[in-house]
């Protein structure tokens, strides 16, 4: 009996084991024209990936034993697409109990079956920002994940990914505290006050908590007589101070120019150094400012006069950033724009004339930078993971889709083995008023919307009491 209880865990762990595991792969593209991004565009080039690892960029790569050859001749071959800001793959947006929810993290909030995730694949996007929603002053911590679609919410976490957190300025965080409420922030000048108020508790916190801890070790030591009044751990408070020390980078939802000058003075206050303004509508006003400060920002190509606070934008938003030297990227914040960040991307080319290797760049290496997770992927390198998709022709072309897109050299979608079922909608003559209705409710920009979740508040005449 004791062998088949033994025997039965270790079949569990193994079991156990399997279901945490990334799954990697192997496979030989061959014969296509590679933008590698940080390498420049290569024509007739092979790529070859082992065991999700890119190792070998050339001409004439022959096929290791058991390792499957795609011939892309004609074709594009692109790192896969990283998004800085999505709310797809999301159980949870809002935790907008109150203005600070720094301790929570969507890294409990991840739906492994969102459908999302394989459109977003069949787009060339292979690793996604999962963020909390905009309704806090310091919402939740977000997660990156890559979109290793059909695994659990374990297996889709990026593993190496630095910590990040949402912080959210203007409309959103005063509209659901304040308006109506007398719950700080109700403007602006209140949005700023709760950032510094709680910077000086974490900062009080962490004193008082290390001067206990010394304390406590003393009177265990027997080098104290008696023992110190506890400082509790405080989930919260922690974090705030993992923020202080950079431990944690910040994401924040900014629209205007003011707000977004006003938390670089208050992160130039603290010595905060890296965050990203998330889509920074009027970030063009202040861009030497940005760049000063080594900020970065992630904005959407054309998309701006949703509600009163955006209504000052520009297309050439994100070109201007670019020709002032803030590391910019573009990013969708919804489900619909995900599966073509790439026609995004090519806005900027036609508003802004931004050159298309600085276009690619924004929705490549770029947010992998923001995400701090440049080192392995967003470009095609040796050494890098296999996130890479085949283009049918050049990604920036309107005429251009995503054939197959691999993440750690596994095929997670392929256009000719596309089943029905997975599609958006299975019937094709469906009329297109009804389709479009229903991306627009369930995935469009109501259903991922920074606010997900925090609607329980509002009623037709505004906030509910």
């Amino acid at each position: 009996m004791k062998k088949f209880i033994l025997l039965s865990c270790i079949v569990l762990l193994v079991l156990g084991h399997n279901g945490y595991a990334q799954e990697k792969g192997s496979v030989l593209i061959t014969n296509g024209t590679v933008i590698t991004i940080t390498d420049g565009t290569k024509e007739n080039t092979d790529v070859l990936i082992e065991e999700g690892i890119i190792t070998e960029i050339r001409e004439g790569i022959e096929a290791p034993d058991g390792v499957e050859t795609i011939d892309a001749s004609g074709k594009y071959v692109m790192p896969g697409i990283v998004d800085a800001h999505s709310h797809i793959a999301a159980e949870d947006v809002n935790e907008w109990t109150h203005p600070v929810t720094a301790e929570v993290s969507m890294e409990e909030s991840i739906d492994p079956n969102d459908i999302n995730m394989y459109w977003a694949l069949a787009g060339g996007v292979t690793s996604i920002h999962l963020m909390h929603g905009s309704a806090n002053v310091i919402g939740g911590q977000n997660e990156t994940l890559k979109l290793r679609y059909g695994a659990d919410m374990d297996a889709l976490r990026f593993d190496g990914a630095p910590r990040t957190i949402k912080f959210a300025l203007g409309e959103n965080p005063t509209r659901v505290h304040g308006q109506n409420f007398n719950v700080q922030p109700r403007t602006r000048m209140g949005v700023e006050q709760v950032i510094r108020d709680h910077f000086e508790e974490a900062l009080d916190y962490k004193r008082n908590r290390q001067q206990y801890l010394e304390a406590k070790e003393a009177y265990e030591s027997g080098n104290r007589d008696n023992p110190p009044v506890p400082v509790a751990r405080n989930a919260r408070m922690e974090v705030l101070v993992d923020i202080l020390e950079g431990e944690i980078w910040v994401h924040c939802h900014s629209y205007r120019a003011d707000e977004i000058m006003m938390l670089m003075r208050v992160f130039d206050d603290y010595g905060i150094e890296n965050y990203t303004f998330q889509h920074a509508n009027e970030a063009y006003k202040i861009a030497p400012e940005l760049r000063k400060n080594n900020a970065y920002t992630s904005v959407f190509s054309d998309w701006w006069a949703y509600k009163f606070e955006v209504y000052y934008s520009t297309a050439y938003n994100a070109s201007i950033l670019n020709e002032n030297g803030v590391k910019n990227s573009i990013n969708s914040d919804s489900g619909e724009l995900i599966r073509h960040l790439n026609h995004e991307a090519a806005k900027t080319v036609h508003y802004g004339e931004t050159s298309k290797e600085d276009a690619l760049k924004m929705i490549t290496i770029n947010p992998a930078e923001q995400l701090g997770i440049d080192d392995k992927v967003g470009s095609i390198e040796e050494g890098k993971h296999g996130d890479v998709a085949i283009w049918s022709g050049h990604p920036l072309s309107i005429y251009s889709i995503a054939e197959k897109t691999f993440v750690d050299g596994k095929k997670y979608f392929d256009r000719e083995e596309d089943p029905d079922d997975m599609r958006v909608k299975i019937d094709p003559e469906t009329d297109y008023d009804e389709a479009s209705r229903r991306w627009y409710e369930e995935s469009g920009r109501h259903g991922d919307s920074c606010l997900r979740g925090a609607e329980i508040r509002f009623n037709e005449n505004g906030m509910e009491l």
